[in-house]
């Protein structure tokens, strides 16, 4: 997820070797950025229990509670008034604007994914992301990719062609998730806001459209059975969101940009792991080999970067 780790990795990572204190922050930062990795791995779980819920119900009600314990939390901090120069600049509310709909449509399809047994998929897109993000780099910041990069992103479309022409299909499902994922970190990524903030405005603009859907859609969905667990599960679905931004958001201020790199593959892990042992989805051997290449592309890029990481002086 490179582009949206740059968006908050702003601060002067510390020198654990001559610092102690330093060494603290760092560890500290570490073990935030893997509890928010390893909450976003089991939200497959968390999301489970819902499938009888459609995923647009799910999705608004994911942005009207977060909307709720994003503002919460920036009013506890006392930063509301952070807020309201959001809302100064016309441009940076456009830009949020549109973040807000990718990420609303990436939640709907990751939804839909884990209702429809397609665990995998959301997994295999989570896994393509850092590689699409370098595309986009090249693509939009004309950054430059060395030999290793590129090899790596040539894997990663063989590897999607293979796969295509073994199921007969087009992975949609995790090129999408890939796609809108790596364009809202591109935003984000020049936007000026901090990331909590960020996701309250996003949800000021998604919230009316999510009231009057869940109002107007209600008797629709009337023959659904809302146990307790699922009111539970719905109502919460803004805490799983606000709890490991925050903590992801602490973590990447104090720790350095190829630890986070590192890091970020525990939720796709972890996703795959719950498709196979858990929800017995089938892995035929031909896309076993596919995302046996992906996770060597991954190999090389995480290894490239932290070889190069090597060279970074930080300041003590």
């Amino acid at each position: 997820m490179r582009a949206l780790f740059a968006a908050h990795i702003a601060m002067p990572m510390p020198n654990p070797t001559t610092d102690p204190i330093a060494d603290h922050h760092t560890r500290n930062g570490v073990f935030a950025a893997a509890i928010a990795f390893f909450v976003w791995g089991l939200l497959p779980l968390y999301l489970r229990p819902l499938a009888e819920v459609p995923a647009l119900q799910i999705t608004a009600w994911r942005s009207l509670t977060g909307c709720v314990a994003a503002f919460s939390w920036i009013a506890w901090r006392g930063e509301l008034n952070a807020v309201r120069q959001v809302f100064t600049q016309p441009a940076l509310v456009g830009r949020l604007a549109l973040t807000s709909i990718l990420l609303a449509t990436n939640w709907v399809l990751y939804a839909w994914g884990v209702a429809h047994g397609q665990v995998l998929m959301t997994s295999l897109g989570y896994f393509i992301n850092p590689l699409v993000n370098v595309l986009l780099g090249v693509m939009v910041l004309s950054e430059r990719l060395n030999r290793v990069q590129w090899s790596a992103v040539a894997l990663t479309a063989a590897a999607v062609a293979a796969f295509t022409m073994q199921s007969g299909e087009l992975p949609w499902l995790a090129l999408v998730l890939a796609g809108t994922f790596s364009l809202y970190g591109l935003l984000r990524k020049t936007a000026a806001v901090t990331a909590v903030i960020g996701l309250a405005v996003e949800g000021l603009v998604v919230a009316p459209l999510a009231a009057l859907y869940l109002i107007f859609t209600q008797p629709q969905h009337s023959n659904i059975h809302y146990s307790p667990l699922m009111i539970a599960l719905l109502a919460g679905s803004g805490i799983m969101t606000i709890v490991p931004l925050a903590l992801f958001n602490y973590g990447a201020r104090r720790i350095n940009y190829a630890t986070v790199g590192m890091l970020q593959y525990i939720g796709p892990t972890l996703q795959f792991l719950i498709a196979i042992f858990i929800y017995k989805e089938t892995l035929p051997h031909a896309r076993l080999i596919c995302f046996s290449v992906i996770w060597l592309a991954l190999a090389m890029y995480v290894l490239d970067g932290l070889w190069r990481s090597r060279s970074v002086r930080y300041p003590s």
